[in-house]
């Protein structure tokens, strides 16, 4: 398979140009991170990850060449924030975002900065379950898709809320339980969409639920 091969080397070059950061001050963003390492070489992408109520997190940062990784290796040690970064080569690729999900407007803009991605949801989980969390702790949710199976253990959720107050409370739920597990809420990179394909997924009960986000 041509193409298969070809995707795998695609791959293996992305590895090999992104670097790994360990001990991320929670304070620090993707933009300071970039600042950090801009003199070490073009950067293509960089994810922060991690538990958003944690000290420290890690972080992923792509360069368009390898020579740039090599010099990103000299800066473990440097501070940033309140924290000494510790840089590694990855053994991963940063998996890129679909562009077709990505904000379209202005508007769209808008509401990611008052979406939230939560992982890690108990399967047995209702959608007005996820709305009710989260409405009793942050806020007032204007939309919700709960996406997933039941063959899987888990499930994910985009949630968005009335105000950006309501997405910024959202964040420190993260590790709170819901259901019987505890789940990862991080900042939203894309906005909630309706889709009436994922009726039957999002309402957990039927159509009449999805229609009511």
């Amino acid at each position: 398979n041509v193409a298969g091969s070809a995707g795998g080397r695609s791959l293996a070059a992305n590895v090999r140009r992104t670097i790994y950061i360990c001990d991320v001050d929670s304070q620090v963003t993707e933009r300071d991170l970039a600042v950090h390492f801009q003199d070490c070489g073009h950067i293509n992408d960089c994810r922060v990850c991690g538990d958003p109520n944690s000290a420290l997190r890690f972080a992923f940062i792509e360069f368009s060449d390898e020579d740039a990784v090599a010099r990103a290796l000299l800066m473990t040690g440097t501070m940033l924030g309140t924290s000494s970064l510790r840089v590694l080569r990855s053994k991963t690729a940063i998996v890129p975002v679909n562009n077709e999900y990505l904000p379209r407007s202005h508007q769209e803009c808008e509401l990611v900065v008052r979406t939230v991605y939560a992982a890690n949801i108990d399967k047995k989980v209702e959608r007005e379950d996820v709305r009710n969390f989260f409405e009793t702790l942050c806020g007032r949710v204007s939309r919700l898709r709960l996406l997933g199976d039941y063959q899987h253990a888990t499930r994910i959720a985009f949630v968005e809320f009335v105000h950006e107050e309501g997405a910024m409370a959202a964040l420190n739920c993260s590790g709170a339980t819901l259901g019987s597990l505890p789940i990862r809420v991080s900042p939203s990179k894309t906005p909630v969409r309706p889709d009436t394909r994922d009726d039957e997924v999002e309402g957990g009960g039927g159509p009449s639920n999805a229609r009511r986000g």
